[in-house]
């Protein structure tokens, strides 16, 4: 516990400390949802279209990135891939913790955005698909016109959770020594010996972070849905009073990072 009273001047203190190493978080979040785009893609392509060995070889890197945790993940990463690479003569050991970090939510997100995009594509009426066969469209023109745009739209929810998830995720670097804004919230509350002060603006930074991306991403949706029918609209949100809640229901609505796909 601290040795001060609490003061809430200093929590506004620290927020203005805390919002150079925002950078470095926002860095980690939006290149590994990036990376892991690609990777998500790659992978999710054999389960799709079924493609035997690269099938099984898919839901094993599925099932050891949502079936372990992120903290360890780093670890294995950080310690046990220059020893790995050294076997083949590749020296690593001198390269930035912060590319190690990147690397593993990369692949840890392309896990999660992998199942994203298997279960949005499968949600896309089939009928739909051979619709747009019968009118003469090729298998990339139906993809692209037809199954694409409704994939994009159903999964911006779980697409939502998944980097608000990194976005908290992200204070697990301070473990590898990286200085985002977890690990300076540390190290100042280790001088200040202001635990409360400090641990509520983290808090409040974060907070601020994660309700700037959910209205962002409700917009999305709602642009991706301009078109949709009126009824279908009617069912997808109901009406009545509009709470706070309900204003972020459709990002909000999935409960944790075990909601995602």
């Amino acid at each position: 516990m601290g040795q001060h009273q609490f003061e809430i001047s200093y929590v506004f203190e620290y927020l203005v400390k805390l919002l150079p190493s925002l950078k470095i978080t926002l860095l980690i979040v939006f290149s590994s949802i990036l990376i892991g785009a690609a990777v998500g893609l790659l992978v999710a392509l054999p389960r799709l279209y079924r493609i035997p060995v690269l099938q099984r070889l898919s839901g094993i890197y599925v099932s050891f990135f949502r079936g372990t945790p992120i903290l360890i993940q780093l670890f294995l990463f950080y310690y046990g891939m220059p020893e790995m690479l050294k076997l083949i003569g590749i020296d690593v050991s001198r390269t930035s913790a912060l590319y190690f970090v990147i690397l593993t939510y990369s692949l840890h997100s392309g896990a999660y955005i992998s199942e994203l995009i298997r279960g949005a594509v499968a949600a896309v009426d089939r009928g739909q698909v051979e619709a747009a066969y019968a009118m003469g469209m090729s298998g990339y023109q139906a993809f692209s016109r037809i199954v694409l745009p409704q994939a994009l739209a159903i999964s911006i929810p779980v697409f939502a959770n998944l980097v608000i998830g990194n976005l908290k995720d992200t204070s697990l670097a301070f473990s590898l020594g990286i200085m985002e804004m977890s690990g300076t919230a540390r190290t100042i509350s280790a001088l200040s010996q202001r635990f409360v002060e400090i641990y509520i603006a983290l808090a409040i930074l974060y907070l601020l972070i994660s309700l700037a991306l959910q209205k962002l991403f409700v917009r999305l949706e709602r642009h991706l849905f301009r078109h949709e029918p009126a009824a279908a609209a009617a069912k997808r949100e109901p009406r009545g009073k509009r709470t706070f809640f309900r204003k972020f229901g459709s990002v909000t609505d999935i409960p944790g990072k075990e909601a995602r796909l």
